[in-house]
C-alpha cells in the first residue's frame, strides 16, 4: 500500500498531504475515529474504544 493513501496522526502524516487518504486520529474523548479526507473535508466512518480496534478497521479501509 502506497504510504500516501493513509494518515495516522502523529504516527505517519505524509508531506505534502495528499488530496485524499484514509486516517485514524484519537478522538477528544479519548476514543478513535477513522474515515476518509476528501475535498478538503474529514468524513468519519467508526468511533472505536481502542487503538487497536481502530488500527484492525483502518486496515480494512485500505482492503489489506
Amino acid at each position: 500500500m502506497p504510504s500516501e493513501h493513509y494518515w495516522i496522526e502523529g504516527v505517519h502524516e505524509p508531506t505534502p498531504t495528499p488530496p485524499d487518504f484514509v486516517y485514524l486520529r484519537a478522538r477528544p474523548d479519548g476514543g478513535w475515529e477513522t474515515g476518509v479526507f476528501e475535498r478538503g473535508t474529514y468524513e468519519p466512518a467508526a468511533e472505536h474504544p481502542t487503538e487497536a480496534a481502530a488500527c484492525a478497521h483502518l486496515r480494512t479501509l485500505l482492503g489489506v
